[in-house]
């Protein structure tokens, strides 16, 4: 028994790693999420099952319980099992917990990485860090289990360098709240949802001017927040 926790990458499926393929292109039994693209399940073998554990934001979906009992299920009856995850499980993935949940049933694990969403950024013209502008970036997530914002986002908006926030969309208000607090209401700030996809969307102002800028774009999640002056190097 084995299972394989690989990493989409973003969206474009000509993003995802080599080794991930060999693994899908190995595997019995693929439990997929809604944002691994449905492309990548083409590298199947014939005779792979394929099994939809979707988690949309703010909708009804698999809890980690379910989804750890359906590894446990089919680990009973195939040899390798892979837990296809967008963007890269260690990254907001909860890729881990299922890997120890493996691990305590005897089952053999390994992880293969995926290039997260943040790094999507890029496509949209926006550097991470720049040479004179940003030396650094914060990454943290825009809800907590319990729904609330993280306390981090506090201590990140009084640095000096980028802020990256992942599935802010719903505490959005919250997160500019926080910024005007800080005398932060007119550093540089984008949404970009769908991000290496060809639908990708990508709106750019000030803090402030995010929640009006979410109506006017018809954004929503998922999407990436970014605080911060490298948002200026991207174009239009």
């Amino acid at each position: 028994m084995e299972l394989i926790v690989v990493g989409a990458g973003p969206g474009d499926p000509e993003l995802v790693t080599l080794k991930a393929i060999k693994a899908l292109e190995r595997a019995d039994v693929i439990l997929y999420d809604n944002l691994a693209n449905k492309v990548l399940l083409d590298y199947r073998k014939e005779g792979c099952e394929l099994v939809y554990v979707g988690k949309t934001p703010y909708k009804k979906y698999n809890s980690q319980d379910e989804i750890n009992a359906l590894i446990k299920h089919y680990a009973d009856r195939f040899e390798v099992l892979v837990r296809l995850k967008g963007g890269d499980p260690f990254v907001f993935g909860r890729g881990m917990e299922e890997l120890a949940f493996a691990k305590s049933y005897g089952m053999k694990t390994s992880y293969i990485p995926g290039i997260t969403s943040m790094l999507g950024i890029g496509l949209s013209g926006i550097p991470l860090t720049h040479r004179g502008i940003s030396e650094g970036f914060w990454v943290i997530t825009g809800t907590k289990k319990d729904g609330s914002l993280s306390k981090d986002i506090q201590l990140a908006l009084q640095s000096k360098t980028t802020l990256v926030i992942y599935m802010g969309m719903k505490n959005l208000p919250f997160i500019v709240e926080e910024a005007v607090k800080f005398g932060k209401s007119n550093i540089p700030a984008a949404i970009i949802q769908n991000a290496s996809l060809p639908n990708m969307k990508m709106a750019k102002g000030t803090v402030v001017q995010l929640p009006e800028l979410v109506k006017t774009h018809g954004l929503t999640h998922p999407a990436i927040i970014v605080i911060g002056d490298v948002v200026e190097l991207a174009e239009g």
